[in-house]
């Protein structure tokens, strides 16, 4: 072999080798990171530590500081250090929840009901609407299967005296698409629960209907029969039924022996 070919061949073999040793160190070489450093303005915002049920009396544990950004803070948040009171957290201890509450989700002060302000039915009660409970069985709510914020008709199975002396029933269907807020003291149906015990079912009513319903219970049998899901939501509120004088208005007779008495109106 000559000389000059020798010389070409020991060039080519380090070129390659160079150019293998740049490629490596491209290839393992990671980019830098930079950090920079940004002041945000932030605070500490009460949220819920973990997930707070309707009707659970929260305590110290059920609350943590979490850091929030300063433009997305709403007015109803408790922030740390402010509103006058050094330990916003232990004014809320013993506090009864009135709506269920997610986890890491912001306090506010409409979403806890403190002692002293009320019970936790009279705060999920809408204004101007009343509650008001009746005796139930198996056998007349459906099996048990009603749960709290499901819709019913309230239906009266009354017990009358025919003209012949004997005795005859009648159902009159007083109340339509009224909400249940609670059977039994459960007011809020727990995730998995297919049915709730109770011996009474509390329901929302209007002033006026509260009356008549406590009339009807010394009467006969009140009877509860569910309502879909599609059609609950149907009107503004619970409607008047048939009442207890057959359809012929708005307003219930007491019939004693046959013999019309004194008529309540519904409305």
């Amino acid at each position: 072999m000559r000389k000059g070919q020798i010389i070409t061949l020991a060039i080519a073999a380090v070129c390659g080798v160079g150019a293998v040793a740049v490629m490596s160190t491209m290839v393992n070489t990671k980019p830098k990171t930079v950090e920079v450093d940004r002041t945000v303005d932030a605070t500490e915002v009460l949220v819920a530590r973990s997930e707070i049920s309707l009707g659970q009396i929260v305590n110290r544990e059920s609350f943590r500081w979490q850091t929030w950004p300063q433009g997305a803070v709403s007015a109803g948040y408790i922030q740390n250090g402010k509103g006058g009171n050094k330990d916003q957290m232990q004014a809320l201890i013993g506090s009864v929840a009135r709506a269920p509450i997610l986890k890491d989700e912001p306090i506010t002060a409409t979403k806890l009901v403190k002692p002293g302000e009320g019970g936790v039915l009279a705060a999920i009660l809408p204004p101007g609407m009343r509650a008001i409970s009746t005796r139930i069985k198996e056998e007349t709510a459906v099996g048990k299967l009603i749960l709290p914020n499901d819709h019913v008709d309230v239906v009266l199975i009354q017990r009358r005296r025919g003209k012949a002396g004997g005795e005859d029933f009648v159902a009159d269907t007083l109340f339509r698409n009224v909400r249940v807020l609670a059977i039994g003291q459960l007011i809020e149906a727990k995730e998995g629960k297919k049915g709730a015990d109770g011996a009474t079912a509390t329901l929302e009513l209007t002033p006026r209907q509260t009356e008549l319903l406590a009339l009807a219970n010394s009467m006969g049998e009140i009877s509860l029969a569910l309502r879909s899901v599609a059609d609950a939501g149907v009107g503004s509120g619970p409607s008047a039924g048939n009442g207890l004088n057959s359809q012929r208005s708005n307003s219930v007779r007491i019939l004693r022996y046959g013999v019309k008495s004194r008529a309540y109106g519904v409305n």
